[in-house]
């Protein structure tokens, strides 16, 4: 008794790195899983390869607009500066921005959640059993969990949303305005520590909205009590959540980062190489998600168990 005991606590205590490589064995140890989520991902492939291509084309056009001459800072030249930018944001800019966010919200959004949805769905039964890659395209879907794993990703896409524009703001006000003035040094570190902070904010709750709709799909619990039920989960075990988000998170941005440093958006073939290494990665975010749910799952329930447990004795 004591000895399953034992065997239960170890199997409940997945840190980091453990998660990582139960992930890593699922997807990777099956070539079938690889190849589903290969073909279910090669339309988010293509809207991904022209979303990017355009993103970054809309970085290169901002950078032009914003890098003006160096001036001397006063409160005459920083309304000279801010109304010198403005000026130059013209029709054509905001009508591209507005077709770039068109494409983020409705068809890259869209094709990416069916992947996910996929993905997570498979992950969870493949724990269990093999499969082959006919049993795989052949494996109902409880269309109910569809639509309540709609209801949940927009809550998720706004609350991310929201998060990652206060990001940019900081960024740009940064790089816009406050890194002219004469006290340079202290705004940098004020940005600095407002960035981390948000920053750290964005990747501590991710874990949280992710795993939301990792209940959402296994659970069929959607929107608001989806968000409720993986804050309960996610307390206490936020850390781990943090950098198992940074990983991906670094992962992402390093790539999109390399290829516009490298001029990838005119070439074609570096965006083709950045997208493709993210369609790869992508799946075993959400399979590392579903492992991080299902640990913090066991962990409440074990943890309960023996609270009860506890409660009878003293009772008794």
């Amino acid at each position: 008794m004591e000895c399953e005991s034992n065997s239960c606590k170890q199997k409940q205590k997945l840190e980091v790195p453990d998660i990582l490589r139960e992930a890593v064995l699922i997807f990777f140890g099956n070539l079938n899983f690889i190849i589903f989520t290969f073909l279910t991902s090669l339309p988010l492939f293509c809207i991904m390869v022209y979303f990017e291509i355009y993103l970054q084309e809309i970085f290169v056009e901002t950078s032009n607009i914003v890098n003006l001459p160096h001036v001397h800072f006063s409160h005459y030249d920083y309304s000279y500066r801010a109304d010198d930018i403005i000026s130059r944001f013209n029709k054509d800019y905001f009508l591209k921005l507005i077709l770039l966010v068109f494409i983020y919200m409705v068809p890259l959004y869209v094709l990416e959640l069916g992947s996910v949805i996929l993905t997570i769905d498979l992950a969870s039964k493949l724990r269990s059993k093999k499969m082959t890659l006919k049993e795989m395209f052949q494996t109902p879907f409880d269309l109910s969990n569809l639509r309540g794993s709609f209801v949940t990703s927009i809550y998720v896409l706004f609350l991310t949303t929201t998060h990652q524009l206060g990001l940019l703001w900081i960024v740009i006000n940064y790089n816009v305005f406050l890194k002219h003035l004469s006290c340079y040094v202290l705004f940098a570190v004020i940005c600095s520590l407002a960035f981390a902070k948000v920053l750290r904010m964005y990747l501590e709750w991710s874990g949280m909205w992710n795993m939301s709709l990792v209940i959402s799909v296994l659970e069929g619990i959607y929107g608001i009590d989806a968000l409720a039920v993986s804050a309960y989960f996610n307390r206490g075990y936020h850390k781990r959540g943090l950098f198992l988000m940074l990983i991906f998170f670094a992962w992402g941005h390093l790539l999109r980062l390399s290829c516009y440093h490298m001029g990838g958006y005119e070439k074609g073939n570096g965006i083709f190489v950045q997208v493709g290494l993210f369609c790869l990665v992508n799946p075993l975010k959400w399979v590392v998600c579903m492992i991080y749910f299902l640990d913090c799952k066991e962990r409440k329930l074990a943890n309960k168990t023996e609270e009860s447990g506890k409660d009878v004795e003293n009772g008794a």
